[in-house]
């Protein structure tokens, strides 16, 4: 298997400069080009989807997600997830509960602590995950990968290991479709992205706070961390026109901008906020308390460097790494015309002719992540256990809520194609193919291999039309395989595919070079 995997692995990478197309889309291409950039790839019951209303009526229908309903198989999975349900100051609750038992009791409290950390995390991803596989509000999931990235907070920073789960469903979800001010408004008051980047510690000079959660982190003194990425990454861009005074001046209108760490709910703290005049980005700030930060969220929503700044991202994101400059102005003015409005800045984007120009169908190198869904997708693999899917996105080095940075993943091909990346997604697609991954029941939580078959607030519970599945998968079918992906592939592809021994098929399709384009 090795010696299959480095001779893919040199074949690969000597023929990424992209697969060959005629030079106009066919019908079939231009509906598989959508699927695979508002979608996570075609599965076949998009596939037949697209096929019955159309490439408009599909864009149109992924543009109003509140209008499809999500499958009861589904639903019920995600109200089995405590994680994901529970409100933020339960969730802080419980947290804060497991840190006084490990301090009572170390061996036996840390372990547990760990464990509430574990299951929280697992939640949370087996959420993501199956939402983005299953979920037919695939534009929805797309937005919801593209705004988290953009506001990005890491999931391994103390308190953050139990509030991603809420900013995802508090803080993005609701506003991927809506007005950018709003969405901006609801990450930067969360305590998520308030703890990530330090703003809730953030004070005038000289105050001292009696509430910390540990020795190391009391508030007092000016932090600039959250004013810095605000305006260089969640609004204006590094080349946006401010400068080092202004962002000391945002730190400073922001201060006093908390949460109660026993609740999770957002403050305005009058009594740590800075009361002296400010000069931030050209205006005049008077002393006016949590107006002042409202009045910067609005600022800078509206400023022409923040339209261009999140049309660039979008266009790079659904067309080119490097998207024309007149797509990139189009966007630029319906998001200044719109005053923000997300969907109809999408709706222009996803109508522009640079969306189906054949000079972008499958450009677009996939991300980890990308990949990854967009396998089990185009496989209809029913997934009961994800923690070998959220294995596998260590190994391709994109752990779900895993980016340290504030500026998150990159989805650039210069970002993920080399060939030590390529050995790694060629050896998931080989084991997915062969049916060696355990993703079709849920391992004992004590270790020892067996079934899970707790439905404790605790456990990630399967599907319960799933929970009888067989407990490994058989072989993937390369013949049923093939229909879905027949149009994903080029005819040099198909070639080299059908002179393959026929159990290598499957895997060859799956880890092929027009499969990690889109």
């Amino acid at each position: 298997m090795k010696h299959f995997t480095g001779l893919l692995v040199g074949a690969l990478f000597c023929s990424f400069v992209g697969p060959l197309w005629a030079s106009g889309l066919s019908t079939e291409q231009r509906q598989l080009h959508v699927l695979n950039r508002i979608a996570y790839g075609p599965s076949a019951v998009d596939i037949a989807r697209i096929n019955e209303v159309g490439v408009d009526r599909y864009i149109d229908e992924q543009l109003h997600p509140e209008r499809i309903p999500l499958p009861q198989s589904l639903a019920r999975q995600l109200d089995d997830l405590f994680a994901i349900n529970k409100s933020t100051g339960d969730m802080i609750a419980e947290f804060r509960e497991a840190e006084r038992e490990a301090k009572q009791n170390p061996e036996q409290g840390k372990q547990e602590r760990r464990q509430l950390v574990v299951q929280i995390a697992e939640q949370t991803a087996t959420a993501r995950l199956s939402r983005a596989i299953y979920s037919p509000r695939q534009l929805e999931e797309v937005m919801v990968d593209f705004w988290f990235n953009h506001f990005n907070v890491f999931e391994g920073k103390g308190l953050d290991r139990v509030l991603v789960s809420a900013y995802e469903r508090d803080a993005i979800r609701p506003y991927v479709f809506g007005r950018f001010r709003d969405l901006l408004g609801a990450t930067a008051k969360h305590p998520a992205m308030l703890f990530y980047l330090d703003n809730w510690l953030s004070t005038a000079p000289g105050f001292q706070s009696p509430i910390r959660i540990n020795a190391k982190q009391k508030a007092g003194g000016l932090n600039e961390n959250y004013a810095r990425e605000l305006m260089e990454l969640h609004t204006l861009g590094v080349d946006g026109g401010y400068t080092q005074k202004d962002v000391t001046e945002l730190a400073r209108i922001l201060t006093g901008w908390t949460f109660d760490p026993r609740d999770g709910m957002f403050r305005f703290v009058d009594r740590r906020h800075d009361q002296g005049v400010k000069d931030c980005l050209g205006s005049h700030v008077t002393s006016n308390g949590q107006a002042e930060g409202e009045y910067a969220l609005d600022t800078l929503a509206k400023a022409p460097a923040t339209a261009r700044h999140i049309s660039f991202q979008l266009a790079q994101y659904f067309v080119s790494d490097q998207p024309s400059q007149s797509l990139v102005d189009r966007l630029t003015r319906r998001f200044t015309e719109s005053d923000g409005n997300i969907r109809e800045v999408l709706d222009t984007l996803l109508h522009s002719p640079e969306f189906l120009d054949p000079v972008n169908y499958a450009k677009k190198f996939k991300t980890p992540y990308q990949y990854l869904v967009s396998t089990l997708r185009t496989s209809d693999v029913q997934v009961v256990n994800y923690r070998p899917l959220l294995g596998t996105l260590r190994q391709l080095g994109m752990p779900l809520y895993g980016a340290q940075t504030p500026d998150g993943y990159k989805n650039t091909e210069a970002a993920w194609l080399n060939p030590d990346a390529l050995s790694r997604r060629i050896n998931f697609a080989t084991a997915l193919a062969a049916g060696r991954l355990p993703l079709s029941s849920m391992p004992d939580p004590n270790g020892d291999g067996r079934p899970e078959q707790m439905n404790s607030r605790r456990t990630i519970s399967a599907p319960r039309e799933t929970q009888d599945v067989q407990k490994s998968f058989v072989a993937l079918d390369a013949n049923t395989l093939g229909k879905t992906m027949n149009g994903l592939l080029s005819s040099q592809t198909r070639a080299a595919i059908a002179d393959a021994d026929p159990r290598l098929r499957a895997a060859l399709m799956l880890g092929s070079p027009d499969f990690m384009r889109h």
